[in-house]
């Protein structure tokens, strides 16, 4: 029997194959509601990763998830939203995913058994004592991910795992944190882009927007950080300019205009009375 939690058959929905359309979903929502509550349970771990990240960043270190099919995936989302949704470099958090980037639109499930391919990708990205590395296996033993672990912890960098199901002993002595929120079995025996997958999301979220509040990319609540490069966030900037300084609409687009779409250098060259230069420094 495979000890593996996301592996298991769930006793609720064995008779999911002769249910009806309404009673699939109602069954799927009642399984998803014990994710939140599985997330929640590891706040005080997801707490201390956000600090060591904050701390490795203020060094110059950096951010990489390492993971295959469903959890690669969602490591390079969240690796990518943080440059327009906090203005940072995109080289600050990364992503190596196995099967490199084909595998964001197709499938390339061999890959994730290869060691040999994870601990490669941490080299060719030049991880280093600075950096910490999140391996994202969310069934405890995807090979690409320990191996991916493993050459991180051999170059001197930090180590965090992130799963659903206990992990096996020589991810637990390798990492120097652990983040495991315990969804139960799928709704679909291994189907882990369900209940892992959606508490996958929730953490990577909580980590990076977390360590930005920590090092400065929000004020109050706010994205002023952000570039404002679309209509979108060319909008958002300009509320973000009117709520912060009572200028009107006209005043923050002529603001925008002057720093380039930098939300956070014309707020300050409102407050300080100064120039761009001035502002950025």
């Amino acid at each position: 029997m495979d000890p593996r939690l996301t592996e298991a058959r769930n006793p609720r929905t064995r008779a999911i194959d002769r249910a009806d359309s309404v009673t699939i979903v109602r069954l799927i929502q009642a399984e998803d509601r014990a994710v939140p509550e599985a997330v929640a349970s590891q706040a005080e771990g997801i707490a201390r990763v956000v600090d060591d990240i904050v701390e490795r960043f203020r060094r110059g270190g950096r951010l990489v998830y390492a993971g295959a099919g469903t959890s690669g995936r969602l490591g390079v989302l969240d690796a990518a939203e943080c440059p327009p949704t906090f203005g940072v470099d995109p080289s600050l958090v990364r992503a190596i995913i196995a099967g490199g980037p084909g595998a964001l639109v197709q499938s390339a499930e061999g890959a994730e058994d290869s060691r040999a391919g994870g601990a490669e990708a941490v080299r060719e990205l030049g991880v280093g004592p600075a950096d910490l590395v999140l391996g994202i296996a969310t069934s405890g033993t995807t090979p690409y991910v320990l191996g991916a672990l493993r050459e991180a912890a051999s170059l001197g960098a930090g180590t965090a795992f992130l799963g659903c199901t206990e992990p096996a002993r020589e991810v637990a002595d390798l990492v120097d944190h652990l983040i495991l929120p315990l969804v139960g079995p799928e709704v679909i025996a291994g189907s882990t882009r369900m209940k892992a997958g959606t508490a996958t999301r929730l953490v990577l979220n909580a980590i990076t927007t977390a360590a930005m509040v920590r090092t400065g990319r929000v004020y109050e609540n706010l994205m002023v950080d952000l570039r404002a490069r679309s209509a979108k966030l060319v909008d958002r900037g300009i509320r973000i300019f009117t709520m912060v300084t009572g200028a009107s609409r006209a005043e923050a687009r002529r603001a925008l205009i002057r720093t380039g779409g930098a939300v956070k250098t014309a707020l300050a060259m409102h407050a300080l009375g100064v120039d761009r230069a001035r502002a950025e420094r």
